[in-house]
C-alpha cells in the first residue's frame, strides 16, 4: 500500500490568464519523531534540520525548561509522554506514510536532508523497501567519531518493532547517503 500526499506545481501567467495546477508527483509523507526532556539548549539545532519532513511530533516526558516552547516555535507539534507507551501509540495520530525517528541531539546532515528529497521524490515508481537506515557521526571530547554501523531510523508509520523509542534493526533496511549527526554538548 502506498502512503503519500500529492504536490501540486502552481503555473502563473503573467497577461491575466486563469491559474492552472499540473499534478507532478505523489510523494510519501515523512513525520520527524523526537523524544524530549529538558532539551531547550539543543532542540532549536535538531528542528532547524528537519526541512525533509512534512510534519514534527514531539513527545515531551516532563521538561521543566523551555523545550516546549521551543519546539512550538518551530511549528512542532507536541504531545506529553505516556508512561510505558512505545512510538506506535503517538503515531496514531501522524499523517499516514513514513517515520524519522531521531533524539534531541541530533541533526540531520546536508546530505541526509538531501538523499530524503531525493528518495521522496522517487519513491512513487520505486521499488519498496521495508526500511531505511543511516550512519551516524558522534561528537566527542576528542573530535568527531563515525558509528561503524548504520542505524534503522527511516521506516513506514505502520511499524511495530521498537527499541524503546527507535525502531529495532531490520536486516533488510536500505542505507542512505549522508548521515545523522550527534552532538555531545549543546
Amino acid at each position: 500500500m502506498q502512503h503519500g500526499c500529492v504536490s501540486f506545481f502552481l503555473l502563473v501567467a503573467t497577461s491575466g490568464a486563469r491559474f492552472a495546477y499540473t499534478l507532478l508527483s505523489t510523494m510519501p509523507k515523512v513525520t520527524a519523531l523526537l523524544h524530549t526532556e529538558n532539551d531547550a539548549l539543543r532542540l532549536g539545532r535538531c528542528l532547524e534540520t528537519l526541512y525533509p519532513c512534512d510534519q514534527i511530533l514531539v513527545v515531551d516526558h516532563g521538561s521543566r525548561d523551555l523545550t516546549l516552547q521551543v519546539a512550538r516555535e518551530y511549528g512542532a507539534r507536541v504531545t506529553q509522554a505516556v508512561p510505558g507507551a512505545d512510538p506506535a501509540h503517538y503515531l496514531q495520530t501522524v499523517d499516514p506514510g513514513w517515520i524519522l525517528c531521531l533524539g534531541a541531539n541530533e541533526s540531520v546532515s546536508e546530505s541526509l536532508a538531501a538523499s530524503i528529497y531525493e528518495w521522496k521524490s522517487h519513491a512513487p515508481g520505486a521499488a519498496p523497501a521495508p526500511a531505511f537506515c543511516v550512519f551516524l557521526r558522534e561528537e566527542t571530547s576528542n573530535g568527531w567519531v563515525q558509528v561503524p554501523v548504520a542505524q534503522t531510523r527511516l521506516v513506514p508509520a505502520d511499524w511495530n518493532r521498537w527499541a524503546g523509542a527507535l525502531p529495532s534493526p531490520h536486516p533488510s533496511a536500505v542505507a542512505l547517503e549522508g548521515e545523522l549527526l550527534r552532538f555531545e554538548f549543546p
